[in-house]
């Protein structure tokens, strides 16, 4: 199967680097390359470092880049160790990085990786196919309190309890090996009526197990900061969130970075020393035109937001 994936906010997320001629720029979600594509074919003389976890996304990218390949380097590995890549690269500042948090076209179309509720496949959903954890051991081994945490947290799924009590009867007969099994163990849980508003009912729940056995969430904050500390002064970082939870950490963490003082306002003056260390471009997020929303429906949930470092 082809990797194929469409960049969402393609323009705005390239435009809002400002690249120039001698840049380092990060992708740490290279994908099938098409940001990277965008960066490198706007025709500065840049270098690229290109990250993913995805072996496949990886070869699909050196593929798409092909002509630019002296100007990239590839790395198979996750954006949270964005210090000890770049580090190890020799790097010690760059001008701008990207971040693509949406899961690929490809990897929730290929019904083998098991991210899907549309394919049966059996449960999987990890991007990097070595991690120890998936999908299927997050269903049949968590606690019934660690399924309604996940599910609740990071679906934020109003039948949460229920769900989870289906699966733990369920398994107790045999193990929900499939994603199909899945999707119809929360369709029997969901009450019918409930199931006839809004998207698909498996929707949630699936998107609270793939930010559980990739770790999505708890990544973000940090590597934010690490990126934005190996940002020269003027570089930009661009993140695009495609739901409400990723929105928020990444909202919350460039609020952060872009804090000044922190004193209790009694103090007469500032003893905290703590100064701004970027501005955030984007005070509203940029989202999808929408010309953009009709030609891909998967763009419809996503927002940018960039910062620039102090």
């Amino acid at each position: 199967m082809e990797f194929k994936h469409i960049s969402v906010l393609f323009n705005e997320t390239i435009d809002s680097l400002c690249l120039k001629d001698g840049g380092i720029y990060v992708d740490g979600t290279l994908g099938g390359g098409g940001h990277s594509y965008g960066m490198l074919s706007r025709g500065y003389d840049i270098r690229l470092i290109g990250i993913d976890q995805d072996k496949e996304a990886i070869e699909a990218a050196k593929e798409r880049l092909f002509e630019y390949s002296e100007k990239v380097t590839f790395v198979n590995d996750n954006f949270s160790n964005i210090e000890s890549i770049l580090t190890r690269l020799g790097i010690d500042a760059i001008d701008g990085a990207v971040l693509d948090l949406g899961v690929s076209s490809y990897q929730l179309d290929n019904a083998q990786r098991g991210f899907s509720y549309m394919h049966d496949a059996r449960l999987d959903m990890r991007m990097n196919s070595e991690s120890s954890l998936s999908a299927y051991e997050v269903v049949n081994n968590y606690s019934y309190d660690e399924l309604v945490r996940i599910f609740y947290e990071y679906g934020e799924e109003n039948w949460s309890t229920r769900i989870a009590k289906f699966i733990v009867d369920k398994r107790e007969d045999k193990p929900v090996e499939t994603t199909f099994e899945l999707v119809e163990l929360i369709k029997a849980a969901i009450p019918q009526k409930a199931r006839q508003q809004g998207s698909h009912p498996a929707k949630r729940i699936f998107q609270a197990i793939r930010i559980e056995v990739n770790n999505e969430l708890g990544i973000l904050t940090d590597t934010v900061s690490d990126i934005v500390r190996f940002l020269k002064p003027g570089g930009r970082i661009a993140v695009i969130t495609f739901h409400s939870l990723e929105d928020r950490l990444i909202k919350k963490a460039f609020s952060k970075l872009a804090t000044g003082c922190v004193c209790p306002k009694s103090f007469p003056v500032c003893v905290c020393n703590n100064q701004p260390v970027v501005s955030v471009i984007t005070k509203k997020p940029i989202l999808p035109s929408k010309e953009e929303e009709i030609s891909n429906s998967r763009s419809k949930s996503a927002k940018l937001r960039v910062a620039e470092k102090l």
